[in-house]
């Protein structure tokens, strides 16, 4: 069982927070706190292996815990500056989320962590770089945007994994050719991640003088 520890200054907060961890298998609270100094205490006691952790404490911010806690931390805050997003995620952060959020929103990223623990398991064993990439795309599997209406999650997949390990900008008959699908498909899906954000979208011009579309996986996603 996976241990939480739920770190918010408001008790009702907190409780919610609590209340949902409850609700996902493999994990368990196993206690909460309300200040930074409660925070300390209660990883240096009770050892739990994920923090739920509010930036907004009244003794001390948050994200100034993260990196001192040294387990596993969701910030999970109001706080929406791209400045303590970047210090979070320095800091060691896994996930960050920003309320107002959905139960499913954070169930979802749960599920997804238990899902990483799992994929790594316990035992300090050697890893394949494999089980690695498997794992971290288990515990931001929850992050990514739903597939768009009218796309198949499975095709999504290939296009989004053929891009993700190329070299080199792919077209979309680039795609095409190595998937055995149409390039009106492969424009679509490919389209679709430039739309969202996970792909760059450029041009190149051909013999033809006729410009194509080429992508490149965004790789700090």
């Amino acid at each position: 069982m996976i241990g939480v520890l739920v770190v918010d200054d408001d008790f009702r907060v907190a409780e919610v927070h609590s209340w949902y961890v409850g609700q996902v298998a493999g994990l368990k609270v196993i206690g909460v706190a309300h200040t930074a100094a409660d925070a300390v205490r209660s990883v240096a006691d009770l050892k739990p292996d994920l923090v739920l952790l509010d930036n907004y404490l009244p003794d001390r911010p948050g994200i100034d815990l993260a990196a001192e806690l040294r387990v596993d931390i969701f910030m999970v805050t109001a706080d929406s500056s791209a400045t303590s997003v970047r210090a979070a995620f320095a800091a060691g952060a896994v996930n960050y989320l920003i309320k107002p959020f959905s139960s499913e929103q954070l169930t979802s990223r749960l599920r997804a962590y238990v899902r990483y623990r799992t994929l790594l398991g316990d035992q300090p064993n050697e890893l394949s770089q494999q089980a690695v990439d498997r794992a971290i795309d288990a515990l931001h599997e929850a992050d990514k945007p739903p597939t768009p209406k009218g796309q198949s999650p499975v095709t999504a997949r290939l296009v989004t994994e053929a891009l993700r390990r190329a070299d080199n900008p792919r077209t979309a008959a680039d795609v095409a050719d190595e998937l055995g699908i149409s390039r009106a498909t492969a424009q679509r899906y490919l389209a679709a991640l430039a739309d969202d954000g996970r792909a760059t979208l450029s041009l190149r011009y051909g013999s033809t003088g006729r410009p194509e579309h080429q992508y490149v996986w965004i790789t700090a996603l």
